[in-house]
């Protein structure tokens, strides 16, 4: 499995993977690469320490990602982190991080002591498609209610049970109020969960424009980002 990558296109960046504990949540419908956690912690922070070591700091910024949230990383594995950005003059840091985190994250950035960008899993601002079919359990309500803590939502699109006009509205949502977000189209996988290939195509027509958009990373692939398997 890739774990460093450079991303050199829209919002240059280094991206690691690492290893955290088992995601808190665990339950999303859709999800089967929650997998790669551990519970053997001195197995988790060597390969986490390997993986770091090859962040250069070449671009000031620095994306950090796990199969969880960030605040499931060992804390030996965070004091890394932050002598990294210190040693390697980086000055922005890119974390997700799960709904039921969301008072925590001002936590994180005193600790860290750089300005963070903070991803959010939304999958869709359809409370009942999220809630009841993906079954998140990020009981927000509204776009705004998440970008009071969150500067960047992670969409999924191409799902069979979603629709045009939910794609549309969460969009019309993430242009409105967020200056980031990452749009996933969805891979089958072994979940219940399915492709809608006709949505898919009718997506990548009408937003192709995304493409090119600076604030908006669209993710054909799970591994577009360069890491993952």
């Amino acid at each position: 499995m890739e774990r460093y990558n450079r991303i050199t296109n829209k919002n240059q960046r280094e991206i690691v993977l690492l290893q955290g504990r088992p995601c808190a949540w665990g339950k999303c419908r859709f999800c089967d690469y929650i997998d790669d956690n551990s519970r053997d912690r001195e197995a988790m922070l060597a390969l986490n320490r390997r993986v770091l070591s090859r962040v250069t700091g070449e671009f000031g910024v620095l994306e950090v990602i796990n199969s969880g949230s960030c605040f499931e990383l060992p804390r030996e594995t965070l004091e890394e982190i932050r002598r990294i950005l210190r040693d390697k003059n980086i000055r922005h840091l890119y974390f997700e991080a799960h709904w039921m985190y969301r008072k925590h994250l001002q936590e994180m950035r005193d600790f860290m002591g750089v300005p963070i960008t903070f991803k959010i899993g939304v999958e869709t601002f359809d409370y009942d498609f999220r809630e009841n079919y993906l079954n998140k359990h990020a009981d927000f309500h509204s776009a705004k209610e998440v970008r009071r803590w969150f500067e960047s939502p992670c969409l999924m699109v191409g799902i069979k049970g979603q629709t045009k006009e939910m794609i549309d509205e969460d969009i019309r949502l993430l242009k409105k109020y967020f200056p980031r977000g990452t749009i996933n189209v969805f891979t089958d996988n072994s979940t219940d969960v399915k492709r809608d290939q006709a949505l898919v195509d009718w997506f990548m027509d009408k937003y192709a424009y995304l493409l090119e958009d600076p604030a908006v990373e669209v993710l054909y692939e799970r591994t577009d980002f360069g890491v993952g398997d």
